[in-house]
């Protein structure tokens, strides 16, 4: 992983921080081809004060101990049968996080769609059909850093969303920041999970260019 990949991931909010890695692009090398996309949704997991993070009130276990690692760590952790993909953000020991939500494939969306047959945009808007489509189904690089195997995310934006809108989490009902507007997504982008057809940007998918 290069300095300026870890550095992107420390000296401000997880929120800003999970703003700003909107136009990104998550590439995963394999055997078979590479494959990449660019985040159009991401959700910020603020550590021990935010009733829905894994770390909330401190817990600390083996299965989230990548949260408490240097920023850039790779934390994949397991929810309702689905692989979800993680990144540490901030100094080690402040377990804090940021949920891959979505991308818009770029390069092999014919090897993605071998891994999860559907139809565009349902191959990876989500975070658990993005790790389908990837054929991410282990925990092999949980603990690892971004860049240093076959998985990294751009130090730098490579597309540059026209808006951001901010909404509550997905799936966060209980406890006192449920309804915290810590989810961010490229507005109009039809790879936005959730996203209504009528809303979606058909020219630009919310790109600026």
């Amino acid at each position: 992983m290069t300095d300026s990949l870890g550095d992107f991931y420390t000296g401000r909010p997880t929120a800003q921080i999970a703003q700003e890695l909107l136009g990104h692009e998550l590439i995963y090398q394999t055997p078979a081809g590479t494959m990449s996309g660019w985040i159009v949704e991401a959700e910020a997991y603020l550590g021990e004060q935010d009733t829905a993070a894994h770390a909330f009130n401190g817990r600390y276990t083996a299965a989230n101990a990548a949260l408490y690692d240097a920023p850039g760590t790779i934390y994949i952790y397991i929810l309702r049968g689905y692989y979800m993909l993680d990144v540490a953000t901030q100094a080690a020991g402040t377990p804090q996080g940021i949920l891959i939500r979505g991308i818009e494939p770029h390069r092999g969306l014919d090897l993605m769609q071998q891994h999860r047959d559907k139809p565009i945009p349902d191959v990876t808007n989500g975070p658990g059909k993005l790790t389908a489509a990837l054929g991410l189904q282990s925990k092999d690089l949980n603990r690892t850093m971004l860049g240093a195997n076959n998985l990294t995310i751009t130090p730098t934006i490579t597309r540059q969303p026209r808006n951001v809108t901010a909404t509550s989490r997905v799936g966060v009902s209980d406890g006192s920041w449920h309804d915290r507007p810590l989810r961010y997504i490229v507005a109009g982008n039809p790879f936005v999970s959730g996203s209504r057809k009528r809303d979606w940007d058909r020219e630009n998918h919310g790109w600026q260019s």
